[in-house]
């Protein structure tokens, strides 16, 4: 299968390694599911969103484009035909102020527009999905905040916003996320057993 990761942090890919003040547990999970998909046979198109230089902002001219059913972003454009050719989606990205980075937040906004990522068959009816090869949708985020506070407090904003909210609105079904709580408080050898056990489970999609 062909998976399409979306990579959100600013330390880039490469911050996977245990180095105070440049490392990311995101890109330390980003490593450990490239590694299951590749054990596995899967190919991977890796967006790395920092290092893109993707701008996340809408301006005056994106929005005039996505109302009109089209894209005047190239960036974003090019976005669109890589998940168009995906059979799954992963996004990794940390969770700051309960919700995810800007540059997630502005991939959806400028990355889904209405005709060629989904598409509205009549006004108030349900979306359809313009993602044919898709099968599902992987979460991964790295966060502060314990699980019980995440859920019972918040009510679990993540997956509101990016599965109820998109996902499940345009027709996909099989979503999964995968938390990691408390991380910089956790010895290395913890961190790595939770970077093994997601290693084992994308090498066994």
């Amino acid at each position: 299968m062909k998976f399409a990761i979306i990579f959100d942090h600013p330390y880039g890919a490469s911050a996977s390694d245990n180095v105070p003040h440049r490392r990311s547990y995101s890109a330390a999970l980003l490593a450990a599911v490239t590694r299951g998909l590749n054990a596995n046979g899967h190919s991977i198109d890796l967006i790395d969103l920092h290092a893109d230089g993707f701008n996340p902002v809408i301006t005056a001219a994106d929005l005039t484009a996505w109302r009109q059913k089209q894209t005047n972003d190239p960036l974003a454009a090019d976005y669109q035909r890589r998940l168009i050719a995906a059979d799954h989606i992963i996004f990794i990205f940390p969770i700051w102020w309960e919700s995810m980075p800007a540059l997630t937040k502005g991939f959806i906004d400028k990355v889904f527009v209405k005709g060629v990522l989904f598409e509205e068959p009549k006004k108030g009816r349900p979306f359809v999905s313009l993602l044919p090869r898709l099968r599902g949708v992987s979460l991964l985020t790295v966060m502060s905040t314990p699980n019980f506070v995440y859920k019972w407090i918040f009510g679990n904003p993540i997956t509101k916003i990016l599965f109820r909210g998109t996902f499940r609105k345009i027709g996909i079904r099989n979503l999964k996320w995968h938390n990691f709580t408390g991380m910089e408080d956790r010895s290395l050898e913890q961190r790595q057993r939770f970077l093994v056990k997601t290693e084992r489970l994308f090498a066994s999609l």
